[in-house]
């Protein structure tokens, strides 16, 4: 969007059918950043995530559980196989996730919206990996997937007209 300080000229970016296929090739998801705080971007996103069956993987030294599942300090404590790197966490904080993701073998990293690092975004692709970057992936599931309805945002009514006085629900 001009002026938000994002540039959406990237070389990283991929069309919607690559994340699309993303989203329905990976299940395995971990939130580096998740919040405990239900105000938080990262705890609606997973909410919603593990509502479509994804598993959720909290990954945040600061919290011991979140959502009924335990937070590991770091990828490499996760017991299971990351394939997805989702990335609530501060651009400077990107480099180092993707060196960990790196690590432990993940197939994807997924830079939540805001979130731009282009020379880590290249390091990943370099070690394999998919990048997307600046998009929220519970947004793009719910557009990608038809669902937007799910969250308040189908309305029915496909109008740029006010609604007359006394027809409100």
């Amino acid at each position: 969007m001009p002026g938000d300080g994002v540039s959406r000229a990237s070389a990283f970016r991929m069309s919607a059918a690559t994340r699309l296929r993303i989203l329905e090739r990976y299940r395995n998801i971990a939130m580096v950043g998740l919040s405990a705080n239900p105000y938080r971007p990262s705890h609606f996103a997973a909410v919603y995530l593990i509502a479509e069956g994804y598993n959720v993987i909290p990954v945040n030294p600061r919290e011991r559980e979140v959502l009924g599942r335990k937070s590991y300090a770091c990828l490499a404590d996760v017991p299971v196989q990351v394939e997805v790197v989702d990335i609530f966490r501060d651009p400077s904080a990107v480099p180092a996730i993707v060196k960990e993701a790196i690590a432990v073998e993940a197939k994807v990293i997924w830079m939540q919206l805001g979130v731009v690092h282009e020379e880590a975004a290249g390091r990943a692709r370099q070690a394999g990996l998919e990048v997307v970057m600046d998009r929220c992936i519970k947004i793009e599931h719910a557009r990608l997937s038809g669902g937007l309805n799910l969250i308040g945002l189908n309305t029915g009514i496909v109008t740029a007209r006010a609604v007359p006085r006394g027809r409100r629900g």
